[in-house]
């Protein structure tokens, strides 16, 4: 399980130290991937696989369907870890996600999010004035 936030910077080189915390969850080879909201996703291999078969199963028939499994697949990389803990994020990752300098690695239970910081902070205040109404909303999962 991944928690936690931590702050980083990704050099020019496009590499970002990925927290020690999160290093043997996500093994020295996973998924990185277009997230929602701006950020990366990080998977291990164990959770893409589950991800994966999910997605399979949408109807291909439907628009909203393909569109979504395009946009996840399509950014989908194998990334690996480097002696140093840092793994290097695509270009085109890193330009989705806004990464350019300081960073924000977060854990969400079963993936790991690579955030750019002032994304991430401007989601987080907005996220926060309204955290209350959402814990209200999903009281019916039986959290």
């Amino acid at each position: 399980m991944f928690l936690g936030e931590y702050q980083h910077t990704i050099d020019n080189k496009g590499r970002l130290i990925i927290p020690a915390k999160f290093r043997e969850g996500l093994g020295t080879s996973f998924i990185v991937t277009r997230g929602l909201d701006k950020c990366l996703f990080v998977y291990p291999f164990s959770e893409w696989k589950q991800i994966e078969e999910k997605l399979k199963s949408l109807p291909f028939t439907r628009s909203d369907a393909r569109a979504f499994t395009r946009f996840f697949f399509s950014g989908a990389t194998e990334c690996e870890l480097d002696k140093q803990g840092r793994v290097n994020i695509p270009a085109n990752l890193r330009e989705y996600a806004q990464l350019e300098k300081d960073c924000v690695v977060i854990g969400v239970s079963s993936r790991v999010e690579i955030w750019s910081k002032g994304v991430w902070e401007d989601y987080f205040a907005a996220s926060e004035e309204s955290f209350a109404e959402i814990a209200e909303k999903i009281v019916d999962f039986d959290l």
